[in-house]
C-alpha cells in the first residue's frame, strides 16, 4: 500500500464508473466506529450492477469506502479450504469489525502478517447486513491494511473530528433553512441532499455525535 493510500491527511480514492463510462475516483471518508455502528442504509444511485454501493451515515455523508486508523486489538484465521481473516479494529468511540477473505487476496496477505495488537490503517468497503438473531450490523470488507504509528492514528482521529463536526455544521444548516441552494455543495464529504435523507431516516441528533467527537479527542495523548 502507497502512501498515499493510507497518509491521514489525504483522501483515498478509487476508481468509479459514471453514467458515460468514464472513471472518477471515489473517496473514502473518515468515519469513527461509533458512528459507522448506527448506519443502516445501504443503496445505490442507479440499477446497474456496476455503479457503486454507499452506506449513509448518521451525519449525512455516503460512503462506497471508508479510511480508518485505530488500533487491531484481534485477528482470527477462519475457514479451511476458503479462508479468511476477521478483526476487531478500536478507535476512541469503539470498535470496527472487518474482514478479508479469498476475492481480497492482497488485503487477506496483508492482514495475515499483522500481529495483535498494533496499529493500522485500514481502506474498506462497509456494509450493512442483518445477523442471524436478526440484529442490523455493519461491517468492513478490507481492500487494504497496513501496520502504522501512534502519531498517525493520532493524526486520524484529528482529521476525522473536523470532518464530522464539519458535516454536523452542514446538518445544522440544512436542519435551519428552508432553501438548501445557497449552502456549499459538500461539507465533510457531506452534500444538503444526504443530509436531508438522513435526517429522514435517522433523526440525527447533532448533539450526540458532537459529543461522541469532543470524547474521542479527551482521549488523544499528544
Amino acid at each position: 500500500m502507497t502512501e498515499e493510500q493510507f497518509s491521514p491527511h489525504m483522501g483515498v480514492t478509487e476508481p468509479r464508473q459514471s453514467a458515460q463510462r468514464t472513471f472518477e475516483r471515489e473517496p473514502a471518508r473518515r468515519v469513527f466506529a461509533a458512528e459507522l455502528r448506527e448506519a443502516r442504509v445501504q443503496f445505490k444511485d442507479d440499477a446497474d450492477e456496476k455503479s457503486p454501493s454507499y452506506v449513509l451515515m448518521p451525519t449525512g455523508v455516503r460512503a462506497n469506502r471508508i479510511f480508518v486508523v485505530g488500533s487491531l486489538t484481534e485477528k482470527e484465521r477462519r475457514g479451511d479450504q476458503n479462508v479468511f481473516y476477521t478483526a476487531r479494529i478500536a478507535d476512541p468511540t469503539g470498535v470496527f469489525y472487518a474482514s478479508a477473505g479469498t476475492y481480497q487476496p492482497e488485503a487477506m496477505q496483508q492482514m495475515a502478517k499483522i500481529e495483535a495488537p498494533a496499529f493500522v490503517a485500514v481502506v474498506g468497503k462497509p456494509n450493512v447486513y442483518e445477523s442471524p438473531d436478526g440484529a442490523v450490523r455493519t461491517s468492513l470488507r478490507v481492500e487494504s491494511i497496513t501496520q502504522v504509528d501512534g502519531d498517525t492514528r493520532n493524526c486520524w482521529v484529528l482529521d476525522t473530528a473536523g470532518s464530522t463536526l464539519d458535516r454536523l455544521d452542514l446538518f445544522e444548516r440544512v436542519t435551519h433553512t428552508t432553501d438548501a441552494t445557497h449552502l456549499p455543495g459538500s461539507t465533510g464529504g457531506a452534500t444538503p441532499e444526504d443530509v436531508q435523507k438522513a435526517r429522514e431516516h435517522y433523526n440525527t441528533n447533532p448533539e450526540k455525535y458532537r459529543r461522541m467527537v469532543y470524547d474521542a479527542l479527551s482521549q488523544l495523548q499528544l
